[in-house]
Order: C-alpha cells, then structure tokens, then sequence
C-alpha cells in the first residue's frame, strides 16, 4: 500500500483488512507489507497472519499520536542534519521527537526518505551517514544489499 491507501490503512482498520484480504486471495505468500509503525494497519495486517515490515520516517514530523503531519501542516523534515538524527535516534532507540516536543515510541524495522522531498539526496547522504556513524548497519533485507 502507498500513498493515500497506506494513510487509510494505518488509521482505519476496515481499510487495512481490505488490503489483507487482497494480499491473501493474490496468494502473495512471499509478501511483506510495509505499515506505519504502531498503527491500526499493523495491528491489522499482523492479525491476518501477513508478513509485516514495521515503517519509520526520517523526513516526516510525527503527530503526538503517531500519525504523520500532513506536508501542508509542516509535517516535512528537510534539513539533513535534523533528519538524519531522528533516523538515528529512531534506529538506536526507538523514539522520535513528536510535534509537540514530546517523545514517542516508534519501534521499526526500516526507514522511509521520500525522493520528492525537497534536499533528498542530501537528505539521505547524511541519514546513512549518520546510521553508519551509530553503528547501524544499512541493508535492504529485500534485496540481499
């Protein structure tokens, strides 16, 4: 799920089996689903006996409830460094610093960098920097990298 449909997911949960339903008749076996942290989606999908990669954001502000801000509510992070140390602290410690300042529990197993946003590749250049430097190792358990 992406875009639009990954957001529905994570928030409603009718929306999430929808998505279960179709990952099981396509008897995508091999499949994982990629699913916002925490969610309603990953609860769903986890409940549905699929393979579920739990998601964070180096470039996202997150909402004190787990959400993501909309772009248009200043919900996008595109100074490197400040990136690059939530992805860092997501990675290490499993917590970001949510919109009102407050910490949140994000447990994850990958981190998303959106090639739209503005400095991408600056962007990514210092979160793997970054990662690197903590001591994460950057793979794509995906794709053997």
């Amino acid at each position: 799920a992406h875009g639009a449909l990954y957001h529905d997911a994570a928030v409603d949960p009718g929306v999430a089996r929808a998505v279960a339903d179709a990952v099981r008749s396509a008897r995508a076996g091999r499949l994982a689903l990629t699913a916002l942290a925490g969610s309603a989606g990953e609860r769903a999908w986890l409940e549905a006996g699929l393979s579920v990669i739990p998601e964070g954001f180096a470039d996202r502000v997150y909402a004190p409830d787990g959400s993501l801000l909309g772009r248009d509510e200043g919900g996008l992070i595109t100074d490197p460094g400040r990136a690059a140390a939530q992805a860092v602290r997501l990675a290490t410690e499993g917590v970001v610093e949510a919109s009102d300042g407050g910490p949140l529990e994000i447990r994850c197993d990958t981190l998303c960098l959106h090639g739209d946003t503005p400095r991408s590749e600056a962007i990514a250049g210092r979160v793997r920097a970054g990662l690197e430097g903590a001591g994460v190792v950057v793979r794509s358990p995906l794709f053997g990298g």
